[in-house]
């Protein structure tokens, strides 16, 4: 007996093991697979490439002038000269600052909508686990009540039975295999999705147990959790940071912009040559870019304390549904396992205790409480799915 509870316990713990094995590749295929991952990645890509524009220095210039001159014993007048202008030179650190911080965030932005496609996968491999479930007390409620059916019909030819119970019999099983057939195209229907996400390569999902439950810390603890670990959070931080960076390029850019180059001039037989300088005088040009970029930096920082109080309220309501939903799933559980429901009905039926209105009656109202029960499970696994986004 111990041996057959140990053989059990193992095979229920490697089919668990299994449906979180096939979740976890199924996501890993899709997370390399997506197409929206795949141009979202190439987009930011790019923009790491435009964010480095702009941090050296401008390109070089030449000028050579040749004038003749008049009349023809003027002479000639010869002016070479080549300049490298430049910045004030603590902005090109600056710039170059201002350009990690950018790219750091192209990193965060892809996590954030790489995580938001895996959420979504996820939520669709849930129903899936919900329907694929469904089918099977489903399939059985539709073998039971052709068997009733087919029973009443030879007993019906034999004189014996009464039209009657065919009439209920067959109606009973127009509604099931509707719900039959509806289950099985919206599991057809989410098994394309599943395909379509997967960036269009099959992907095929009959798992009927959902993934492992974590440790389910308290609500405190988790949410410091989520916070820590919140892609949109850590965006928006960066947005800050930046914003704080821009503030300091700005202020750099108003400082003298300068120029050196050689210099060489020939006239009359006579050559002159020598350094060139020069430098800006900063009056206008950047006039209240610092306030632009300080007004930005403010409204980056109300940002991300809106976001943390609106994520704080949200992850408390989810938090919230998880307690009741758990709490509902417990009750519905308890009360299906206390009682075996279908099976006691089909012996009260075949024993004569029912009619056959009271028998359809009881069977339907105990299939509906079992569907909920099974639809409360899927809420509650996306709930905690909810929970742990930042995971994926």
């Amino acid at each position: 007996m111990k041996k057959t509870l140990f053989k059990f316990i193992m095979i229920l713990f490697a089919v668990q093991v299994s449906a979180q094995s096939n979740m976890d590749n199924i996501l890993s295929s899709i997370k390399k697979n997506n197409k929206k991952i795949q141009s979202t990645a190439q987009y930011w890509n790019a923009q790491k490439m435009y964010y480095r524009i702009g941090i050296y220095l401008p390109n070089p210039t030449v000028e050579y002038d040749y004038l003749k001159g008049s009349p023809a014993n003027a002479g000639n007048q010869t002016d070479f000269t080549i300049n490298q202008s430049f910045d004030f030179p603590t902005s090109y650190l600056k710039k170059r600052q201002l350009a990690e911080q950018q790219i750091l965030q192209s990193d965060l932005h892809l996590k954030a909508a790489s995580q938001e496609i895996l959420f979504e996968a996820q939520q669709v491999l849930i129903e899936l686990v919900f329907h694929n479930k469904l089918q099977i007390p489903l399939d059985n409620r539709k073998q039971s009540t052709e068997k009733w059916l087919s029973n009443f019909q030879k007993r019906l030819k034999q004189g014996d039975g009464n039209i009657l119970d065919v009439n209920k019999a067959e109606l009973q099983l127009i509604e099931i295999k509707k719900n039959y057939n509806t289950n099985q195209s919206e599991i057809s229907r989410l098994q394309e999705k599943l395909t379509s996400l997967n960036g269009g390569k099959a992907s095929v999902f009959t798992d009927t147990i959902y993934f492992a439950i974590p440790a389910i810390s308290d609500f405190e603890t988790l949410e410091k959790e989520i916070e820590e670990n919140d892609p949109l959070r850590k965006v928006l931080q960066q947005e800050k940071v930046i914003a704080e960076k821009q503030v300091e390029v700005s202020k750099a850019m108003t400082y003298p912009k300068m120029e050196i180059g050689y210099h060489y001039q020939g006239i009359l037989g006579q050559t002159y040559n020598g350094l060139h300088t020069g430098i800006s005088i900063p009056l206008w040009e950047n006039k209240n870019t610092v306030k632009l970029q300080k007004a930005r930096s403010s409204y980056a920082e109300t940002q991300l304390s809106e976001h943390a109080n609106e994520h704080y309220f949200e992850i408390k309501q989810i938090y919230g549904r998880y307690e009741n939903l758990k709490s509902v799933l417990a009750d519905y559980k308890n009360a299906i396992n206390a009682r075996e429901n279908r099976r006691l009905l089909e012996k009260a039926f075949s024993l004569g205790h029912l009619s056959t209105l009271e028998y359809f009656q009881e069977m339907s109202y105990y299939n509906s409480v079992f569907d909920d029960y099974l639809e409360t499970e899927r809420e509650y696994y996306k709930v905690i799915a909810q929970l742990y986004q930042f995971k994926l």
